[in-house]
């Protein structure tokens, strides 16, 4: 089952037959274990994930105090994780308590038993850790109750100290309910962190406030609202010091960069997110989780500017280690399969080839079923993708059976992840205008005008007031209204002037070479081809042509999105080149 680099740690063949040894003694030494050294008894739970020896290490695994010990073991953490999933995955399949709930009710019940400081102290060092390692590997709610039952340790205390391992819990309380979507928790959890800030700060104490305030800027991103989200992003790299500790570092850098993405500032978000890869790498490895969760964004960084083929291998690359590390039955796993669906849904669009695309998206929709409500709002997402790819296998059906099955099933995922954004979200908010837009374009394709031509305004306006004229979400719902005069409501000037303004945003945000272009400067060319417009047909042809070499020259300078990443840069000079761009 593992490969031999992972195997590498064994030291020799003698100990290995200790191992073994261990293991099939195991009843008769396992009450022996914790004297070993924490690296051998983490080689003997690790022998018996690999022998198959599942209630054993479930055992091992359900005691609190054994997997903190297992997690001081800082080399293998991704052997840990191989480990604790083989347990989840089993509780999975036989309905049975999960090991994160058995852990996360213990230390629940330890916090309620606690009497000296002493033991406090114990308790939210290790809350934090074990914490930390679930959410990790993407069980956060069991994080989240550890979290909660960690803050309340330390509740009300006016020792500075006490109250800046009670901002550490808010900053990992926010991290976990933010990536589960729980944004009202979050909200007070931001409140409570504010106040503490204040109380220490009016102690004279002066905690590093970076990695909190990455949190902040995460917590309005998910939110759709971009400007504050890249001003807290702002003042966490300025709250960054020379000798910051390397993994929060780039988490803070992440964070930064899909922030700067979403304020259309690519050129700082390149420098900020080619650094937490290259960090991550140094730190953890080509195996870790932390390095999967980089290169996800790293993908999200190079879709956004129009390196689609590079984002897609980066994308894939991400969900190998994170399937290497976690298996399958896993939230992190299912995000890495919806976000490879959507880069090959980009990439193969003009091809018409979407069956890689349509597999991803299936995939992630099946594990986040398994793992979360039915309502869940990051399933939301996954259904908008896979409507996405299923409205264009409809359109290229010859079938017309085939073409309103898949027309039909898009329209109610499309219906469902509305639903869910409109109750997290309310309808003036970016995710809302999209769905709307996604509606608009499945109503043409439906050939309900009327009702597409609807969603289409809706979707402008909300991004308008939210984002600006010149954003580009407002100029791929400006293209797509344009095309429905276009092609269905035969409103030629109005189209012509959409299209005009598509181009304009675009070129403006991603230059000449721009591969939305196409599909605007094609437009053009019917717009004008049907109005007999010779001149501007002629135009229209050159410009697409002059289009074409500028594109197959970008294709051909593209390299691998790897070697372009070099040597990490010190703090200050990221800090120096991010305020200089």
């Amino acid at each position: 089952m593992a490969s031999a680099s992972i195997l590498k740690w064994f030291p020799g063949t003698l100990y290995n037959s200790a191992l073994n040894v261990v293991v099939m003694q195991y009843k008769a030494v396992s009450h022996e274990l914790r004297i070993f050294p924490p690296p051998v008894h983490f080689d003997v739970l690790y022998k018996l994930y690999k022998c198959g020896c599942l209630l054993e290490l479930r055992g091992e695994l359900c005691d609190l105090d054994v997997l903190t010990r297992m997690l001081k073991v800082v080399d293998k953490r991704h052997l840990l994780h191989h480990c604790f999933q083989a347990l989840m995955d089993q509780a999975l399949a036989d309905h049975s308590t999960k090991i994160s709930t058995v852990l996360s009710q213990t230390y629940v019940q330890r916090c309620n038993q606690v009497s000296s400081e002493q033991q406090i102290d114990n308790l939210v060092l290790q809350g934090l850790a074990v914490s930390s390692f679930l959410a990790e590997a993407g069980w956060l709610p069991d994080a989240e109750n550890i979290l909660t039952a960690c803050q309340a340790l330390l509740a009300n205390s006016n020792i500075p100290q006490q109250m800046t391992r009670s901002l550490e819990c808010c900053h990992r309380l926010l991290h976990v309910q933010n990536g589960y979507c729980r944004f009202e928790e979050a909200e007070r959890t931001y409140n409570q962190a504010m106040q503490l800030v204040k109380r220490l700060q009016s102690a004279g104490a002066t905690p590093n406030l970076s990695s909190l305030y990455s949190e902040f800027s995460t917590l309005y991103m998910l939110r759709s609202n971009y400007a504050e989200a890249y001003s807290w992003s702002v003042k966490a790299l300025q709250e960054l010091v020379p000798n910051f500790p390397k993994p929060p570092l780039i988490d803070v850098l992440r964070q930064s960069a899909k922030a700067c993405v979403l304020k259309r500032e690519f050129k700082k978000a390149g420098l900020l997110i080619k650094q937490a890869v290259m960090i991550a790498t140094e730190v953890f490895g080509d195996k870790h989780p932390k390095y999967a969760d980089t290169l996800i964004d790293y993908g999200f960084y190079l879709l956004n500017v129009d390196a689609i083929s590079q984002g897609v291998q980066v994308y894939q690359t991400a969900l190998d280690v994170r399937q290497s590390v976690f298996g399958g039955t896993n939230l992190h796993v299912a995000i890495a399969h919806e976000d490879l669906a959507y880069a090959s849904y980009v990439h193969n669009y003009a091809f018409g080839k979407f069956t890689h695309a349509r597999s991803h998206a299936e995939r992630a929709i099946e594990l986040m079923l398994r793992l979360l409500p039915p309502d869940h709002l990051l399933l939301s997402s996954s259904k908008r993708v896979k409507a996405l790819i299923l409205e264009e296998m409809a359109i290229d059906n010859p079938n017309k059976d085939v073409e309103k099955k898949y027309l039909e099933e898009a329209h109610s995922l499309h219906k469902e992840a509305l639903a869910m954004a409109m109750r997290a979200f309310g309808e003036m908010n970016v995710q809302t205008a999209k769905h709307y837009g996604n509606l608009g374009r499945l109503f043409q394709s439906m050939r309900l005008f009327q009702e597409a031509e609807e969603m289409h305004l809706k979707a402008i306006s909300i991004k308008e007031q939210l984002l600006g004229p010149e954003d580009y979400e407002v100029a791929l719902s400006v293209g797509h209204l344009a095309s429905l005069y276009n092609y269905d409501m035969m409103k030629y000037d109005k189209a012509e002037q959409l299209y005009l303004r598509s181009i304009s945003i675009g070129k403006k945000l991603f230059g000449e070479a721009y591969s939305g272009l196409e599909y605007d400067y094609r437009g053009l060319l019917r717009v004008y081809s049907v109005q007999a417009n010779l001149e501007k047909c002629f135009k229209y042809q050159n410009v697409l042509a002059y289009w074409k070499l500028l594109r197959d020259e970008a294709q051909e300078t593209q390299t691998s999105p790897f070697k372009e990443l070099t040597e990490p840069l010190r703090v200050i000079d990221t800090l120096n080149q991010f305020m200089a761009l």
